[in-house]
């Protein structure tokens, strides 16, 4: 099914629209088709310049990240829940000082 739409366009995207259509000998309604479906497939999607920057960042904090053995890992994740359910590191309960005071 094909829907009529009216499109007000700048005289430089109507010149490279027309001269598109004529270079691939395509309806100038074909040409607008195709490109809104590559732009749509491209939405979202990082453009190299984007990606290639992110993928530097990401190269430049990973080897700051401390190596550690797993089991200190698992160790300190363990003191944490069990503070957690003792409600903080401290062992207290919250908004208590645990000198009597409040």
């Amino acid at each position: 099914m094909k829907h009529r739409a009216t499109f007000t366009l700048d005289d430089q995207t109507e010149t490279v629209l027309r001269r598109t259509a004529e270079r691939l000998n395509m309806a100038k309604s074909e040409v607008v088709r195709e490109a809104v479906q590559e732009y749509g497939a491209r939405v979202g999607r990082l453009s190299e310049a984007e990606r290639l920057r992110l993928l530097t960042a990401f190269d430049e904090y990973v080897c700051r990240i401390p190596e550690r053995p797993l089991a200190e890992v698992e160790a300190e994740l363990e003191e944490i829940r069990r503070a957690r359910q003792r409600g903080g590191r401290a062992g207290g309960r919250a908004g208590r000082r645990g000198d009597g005071h409040r």
